[in-house]
């Protein structure tokens, strides 16, 4: 398990520090997402069932969803931030409002991709079938988790780099004392 997570670090940090970078902190704030995935597919340990190689190819598929989600997030907040000047708070609310639909679709097509083979339907089907269960199950609860969990990140990266640049800004505090 120890591999896994080490796997799951270095390759959300490889590929959050690649996309999107127009800040300082917020390549780190997209792989904060990724860790839920990692211990969400130990979902197939509930049914028996090993994290072999197709298990860790439905991991791969995992890490791509929930960092694009995170990613879309991000990037809407942070162009709220520059071209509307909202606050981060306001930023981030009105990221996660406009790629909710989009984000939802993503998930549930493929839930519905995955289900069949997590439930063991077809020829080959037990080979399969954990790679199912770790796509399925860690959908299911990295998807709820992350769309709380990456604007409170936002958040907090947001007034980290705002720190870095002299101290939280007056409208900032009022925002997150307000919410």
């Amino acid at each position: 398990m120890e591999s896994l997570r080490a796997f799951c670090t270095a390759s959300s940090a490889c590929s959050g520090l690649i996309c999107k970078a127009r800040a300082a902190c917020h390549p780190f704030t997209g792989p904060f997402s990724v860790e839920i995935p990692c211990s969400c597919a130990s979902c197939s340990k509930l049914f028996h069932k090993e994290l072999d190689l197709y298990a860790f190819v439905g991991l791969i598929m995992l890490f791509g969803v929930v960092k694009k989600n995170a990613i879309m997030m991000i990037d809407f907040a942070l162009d709220a931030q520059k071209v509307e000047g909202k606050n981060p708070l306001e930023a981030i609310y009105s990221g996660c409002t406009l790629r909710f639909r989009p984000i939802m679709m993503t998930t549930v097509a493929a839930l519905f991709g995955t289900m069949p083979i997590a439930l063991g339907y077809g020829e080959g089907a037990d080979a399969r079938q954990p790679l199912g269960l770790a796509v399925v199950g860690g959908l299911v609860v990295s998807q709820l988790l992350t769309l709380y969990i990456t604007p409170v990140i936002y958040l907090y990266m947001e007034r980290f780099q705002r720190w870095l640049r002299g101290g939280v800004a007056e409208r900032d505090r009022q925002a997150i004392a307000e919410a």
